[in-house]
């Protein structure tokens, strides 16, 4: 059987589906493995190393390839080329442009959402969402330090106190979590919230401060974060709008599975902060947590600097990518059999929960309607 890592066709993708790591995983198990020459420039992983670690380096990768890894979807031009009952794997962004994902199921091939890895205990070393958002939350703290014109710990010196930077983190997942405890080893003062009140223990544990408004428990089953009732939604809104007040950096993370990002810091929040403040906005991508954001750009309003980088994992591609890769090759450890054969049990839950197409349709439930 044949592994294919292409190049990434979206413009300023500098991930890669593979390491030489995986590689060499793949090869001790008696894959081959092409991988389309420059795939890894990006993230400083040269040629070189994958011919090293026992890739095969090709013009084009994925014509003939049995499975092809790829960190966003395909372009157009690879799922032409890819054989009918081929295997298509990675991020393939399952919540959006529904015409794309039909396109992927009528070329035939078999793929599987990696952002659709169920939230279970035996998932976690898949879940390319946790590996890519510990990044995104640590890039977020730099960048909103990038941004600030003042330093972030206390410093006594003899011209007088330079105060510490006051952080506010919403959103209490992996990259809020992260974004937490950089901020917090940058020498900020860290509050943070979350409409899940589970997620009060872990804010404290890395010694932030939690702000939360007496509301209902938004947690699902799964452990995502739910949409809160309007009254509830009203009554938290006044809580973060008085608190954004007193803050130099805003670090916005939340998110909703399927849906626009919600919106938590409004124009007037923006206008009631000091001059000189920053906002992060991680959901920039999906429509923003502030309606000010700009995708890739960096909107200056009343004084307060509102920066929307999209793909912050992809900055540091050098981590992600290997970080990726793993989790595509811990996929694949489900199917790909110790002596190389190759077996989809469709009872995995695993297996069920990102599988999106096959037989040149989409069969996951969030299409067919489906319990």
């Amino acid at each position: 059987m044949k592994i294919a890592i292409p190049t990434e066709s979206h413009d300023g993708e500098r991930r890669v589906a593979a390491s030489p790591d995986t590689v060499k995983a793949y090869v001790k198990k008696g894959l081959e493995v092409d991988v389309q020459a420059g795939a890894g420039t990006g993230s400083s992983i040269s040629d070189d190393a994958f011919a090293a670690a026992g890739a095969k380096i090709v013009k084009e990768a994925g014509k003939d390839a049995d499975i092809v890894l790829t960190v966003r979807r395909p372009s157009a031009k690879l799922l032409k080329a890819m054989k009918n009952g081929a295997i298509l794997l990675g991020g393939l962004e399952p919540y959006g442009d529904k015409a794309g994902l039909e396109a992927i199921a009528k070329s035939g091939v078999t793929a599987f959402a990696m952002e659709l890895m169920p939230r279970i205990t035996r998932a976690q070393a898949m879940d390319i969402l946790s590996s890519q958002a510990n990044l995104a939350g640590y890039k977020a703290v730099i960048d909103a330090a990038a941004h600030y014109t003042r330093a972030f710990p206390m410093m006594m010196t003899a011209a007088g106190t330079v105060p510490p930077a006051k952080v506010f983190i919403m959103g209490v997942g992996v990259a809020g979590l992260q974004a937490i405890a950089t901020a917090r080893r940058l020498g900020a003062i860290v509050s943070a919230t979350d409409v899940r009140k589970a997620t009060e223990e872990q804010v404290k544990s890395l010694g932030a401060k939690f702000v939360f408004a007496d509301v209902a428990d938004a947690a699902t089953s799964g452990g995502y974060a739910k949409e809160l009732s309007a009254e509830d939604k009203a009554k938290q809104a006044a809580l973060v709008a008085e608190h954004v007040k007193g803050q130099d950096i805003v670090i916005t993370t939340a998110l909703i599975p399927g849906r626009p990002a919600p919106v938590l810091i409004t124009k007037e929040m923006v206008e009631s902060m000091k001059p000189g403040s920053v906002i992060v906005d991680l959901a920039v991508e999906r429509g923003g947590n502030c309606p000010l954001s700009r995708p890739d750009e960096v909107v200056v309003h009343n004084g307060v600097s509102i920066v929307g980088t999209v793909n912050l994992a992809g900055k540091l591609a050098g981590n992600a990518s290997p970080l990726f890769a793993k989790n595509l090759a811990n996929f694949l450890d489900l199917m790909v059999q110790k002596d190389g054969s190759f077996k989809i049990d469709e009872a995995d839950e695993c297996i069920k929960g990102t599988m999106i197409a096959k037989g040149g349709e989409l069969v996951h439930a969030m299409f067919t309607g489906a319990k």
